[in-house]
C-alpha cells in the first residue's frame, strides 16, 4: 500500500514544481495555444497561453510510478507498464498534433487520417500485448470477455477484443479531448475518476481470487492480474493531475493540449480494460460521455434537419453562450462528474455485495 501513497505524493510534487518550469520553456519557444475564431468570444484572451502541458503530468506519472517502485522495492508489473505505454503512445500522437498546430499555424493539427492512424497503431499494440504475459494463475492483463464490474458472458475472441479495445480507446480519448475546452475542466474531472480507480484497484487486490484461501467469501473475488499495480498507476495519475490543476485552473497558465487529453483518455481506458470494468467506465467517466454525445447530437441534428440543438457544441460552450461564467460551468460540470463517480463506485460495491 505504501506504493500507492508514494506514487500519489510524488506525482503531485513533480507537477506542482515542474509545471512552472515547463510553462517558462514553452513560453520562451512561443508554443502558445491557437484559438479558433468560431469559438466563444471570451476565449480570444487565451490566445498565446502555453499549451502541450500534458507533457508535465505524463512525465510526472511515469516518474512517480518508477520512483515508488524504487523506494518500496516492488518490481513493475506488465499491467502497469502496458497502461503507462498506452498513455505515452496516445500522448505522443497528441504532441504531434499540438506541434503542427503551433509551428505550422494550422488549427486542426494533424490530418484526420494521420491522427487516426497514430491512435490505431497505439491502440492495437496495447490490445494485442494485453492478451500476453499470463501469470501463474493463467491470467493475462486483459480478458477477451466483456466486463462491467467483473467479466461476464462468453469470450469474444482476440480479434473482436482488439476491435472493442480500439473503440473504447478512441471514444474515451476523443471524449476527454472534447471536454478539454475550459480551464481545468478535463483535468479536474480526470482527478475524480483516477481517485475512483485507485480505490477499485485496492479493493480488487484485497478481494483477489489469488487470496481465495483467506477470503470469507471466495465466490465474490476478482480475477484481475495486477490490481494493486493498477492502483499505483491511478494514484500517480491522480496526484500528477491534481498538481497540474493548480496551474491549469482559471485563469489557466498552461493548457494540456491534445498531448494531455489523448493521453488521459487512453490511460483511463487502459485502467478500465485491465481492471475488468470496461462498461463501468462509461458511468464513472459520465461527463466525458455526456459531452461527446452533445457533439454527436449537434452534428446529427444539423445534417438531418439543418437545425442545431445547442447554441454551440461541445456542451460546455452551450452554457457559456447562455451567460454562465467559465468558472461556473467548470464547477457545475465537476459536480456532475462527481455524481457519476459516486454512482459508479456504488454499482461496483453493490455488485460485490450481491455476490457475498
Amino acid at each position: 500500500m505504501k506504493q500507492i501513497l508514494f506514487s500519489g505524493v510524488i506525482g503531485l510534487f513533480l507537477t506542482l514544481v515542474g509545471t512552472p518550469l515547463l510553462i517558462k520553456l514553452l513560453a520562451r519557444k512561443g508554443y502558445g495555444q491557437y484559438i479558433r475564431d468560431d469559438g466563444p468570444r471570451e476565449h480570444a484572451s487565451k490566445r498565446g497561453t502555453p499549451t502541450m502541458g500534458g507533457i508535465a503530468f505524463i512525465l510526472a506519472t511515469i516518474a512517480a510510478y518508477f520512483l515508488s517502485k524504487l523506494i518500496t522495492g516492488y518490481p513493475p508489473t506488465y499491467s502497469g507498464l502496458l497502461v503507462l505505454g498506452l498513455m505515452s503512445g496516445m500522448g505522443l500522437v497528441g504532441f504531434l498534433d499540438d506541434y503542427i498546430k503551433i509551428v505550422k499555424r494550422r488549427s486542426l493539427g494533424l490530418r484526420a487520417k494521420a491522427k487516426m492512424a497514430g491512435q490505431l497503431i497505439v491502440g492495437i499494440a496495447f490490445a494485442v500485448l494485453s492478451l500476453q504475459f499470463a501469470d501463474a494463475r493463467g491470467n493475462t492483463p486483459a480478458s477477451t470477455k466483456l466486463s462491467f464490474i467483473t467479466d461476464f458472458g462468453w469470450s469474444i475472441g482476440p480479434v473482436l477484443f482488439v476491435v472493442w479495445a480500439l473503440f473504447m480507446i478512441l471514444a474515451m480519448s476523443n471524449g476527454v479531448n472534447l471536454t478539454d475546452g475550459l480551464d481545468g475542466l478535463a483535468t479536474g474531472a480526470s482527478v475524480l475518476v483516477f481517485g475512483a480507480y485507485t480505490f477499485i484497484g485496492v479493493w480488487q487486490f484485497q478481494e483477489s481470487c489469488a487470496n481465495a484461501g483467506t477470503l470469507t467469501n471466495p465466490g465474490a473475488c476478482y480475477e484481475v492480474r495486477d490490481p494493486l499495480d493498477l492502483a499505483v498507476v491511478a494514484s500517480a495519475l491522480m496526484g500528477a493531475c491534481l498538481g497540474f490543476l493548480w496551474w491549469n485552473t482559471s485563469p489557466a497558465k498552461i493548457f494540456m493540449g491534445d498531448t494531455g487529453s489523448l493521453a488521459l483518455g487512453g490511460v483511463l481506458t487502459g485502467l478500465a480494460i485491465l481492471s475488468r470494468t470496461e462498461l463501468l467506465v462509461a458511468i464513472m467517466g459520465g461527463l466525458f460521455v455526456l459531452i461527446t454525445m452533445s457533439v454527436v447530437i449537434q452534428v446529427g441534428s444539423f445534417r438531418l434537419t439543418g437545425k442545431r440543438v445547442f447554441r454551440m457544441a461541445p456542451l460546455q460552450h452551450h452554457f457559456e453562450l447562455k451567460g454562465w461564467s467559465e468558472v461556473l460551468v467548470v464547477v457545475r460540470f465537476w459536480i456532475i462528474q462527481g455524481i457519476c463517480v459516486i454512482v459508479g463506485l456504488g454499482l461496483f460495491y453493490a455488485g460485490w455485495a450481491a455476490d457475498k
